[in-house]
C-alpha cells in the first residue's frame, strides 16, 4: 500500500497509523464536552481545526443549537445525542486529525439522506483517499470504485453504472432500496 508516495512497509508504523482516520460502526463517545469528543486523539486541535472537521461531518449546525455549543457536556456514549448526530461527531473526531486515509465502517448508517449527501460531497473536497464500507447504495452511486462483497467473496467490481448493467446483485440491491424509481431507472440504463 502507497501511502503519501510511500510504501506502508517502509513507513514507522507510528506514523502509519497517524495517517489513519478511522470512524468505526459502533459510536464511542465519553463523558466530557462536544469539543473534547472531537479533539480526541488530536488534543492539540485549535477550535478552528474543530470547527471545520465539524462543518465537513455535517455537524456544526447542529452544535451550534447546543445550550453551550462546543462546550455544551455530553453524556456517557452521549446519551443526550441522536443516533445520527453521535455518528457525524465521531466522523468529525476522525477528519480533525486530517488523515491521508479515511476508513468509514458503516459509519452513515444513522443518516438521512440529505445530510449523507452533504457529507459525502464535503468529503470529497478534502485531500484524503476515502473507504466507505456500506450497505446502502445511496452512499456508494458517486464512489469512484466499489467492491461488492457477498459473504466475504468479491463478486463485483466497478463503478456505480458499471455495477448496475453488469452485476444483478448490485442492481437487485439497488431496486429493493429504492423501489420503484429505482427499477425505472434500471430499464432506462440498459
Amino acid at each position: 500500500m502507497i501511502v503519501d508516495g510511500l510504501s506502508s512497509k517502509e513507513m514507522d508504523p507510528m506514523h502509519l497509523r497517524g495517517s489513519i482516520g478511522y470512524v468505526p460502526q459502533e459510536v464511542l463517545l465519553f463523558s466530557g464536552t462536544v469539543r473534547e469528543n472531537i479533539a480526541w486523539g488530536r488534543e492539540e486541535a485549535s477550535l478552528d481545526d474543530i470547527q471545520e472537521a465539524a462543518r465537513s461531518a455535517q455537524i456544526h449546525d447542529t452544535i451550534q443549537q447546543l445550550p453551550n455549543g462546543y462546550e455544551t457536556m455530553l453524556g456517557q456514549r452521549g446519551v443526550n445525542l441522536s443516533g445520527g448526530q453521535k455518528q457525524r461527531l465521531s466522523i468529525a473526531r476522525a477528519l480533525v486529525r486530517k488523515p491521508a486515509i479515511l476508513i468509514l465502517d458503516d459509519s452513515t448508517s444513522a443518516l438521512d439522506v440529505r445530510t449523507e449527501g452533504a457529507l459525502l460531497d464535503a468529503l470529497k473536497d478534502l485531500s484524503c483517499t476515502t473507504f466507505l464500507i456500506t450497505q446502502k447504495i445511496s452512499s456508494t452511486t458517486s464512489a469512484d470504485l466499489i467492491l461488492l462483497l457477498d459473504d466475504g467473496r468479491l463478486i463485483g467490481k466497478g463503478n456505480h453504472e458499471a455495477l448496475m448493467e453488469n452485476s444483478s446483485l448490485y442492481r437487485s440491491i439497488y431496486e429493493s432500496q429504492y423501489g420503484e424509481e429505482a427499477q425505472q431507472h434500471a430499464q432506462r440504463t440498459h
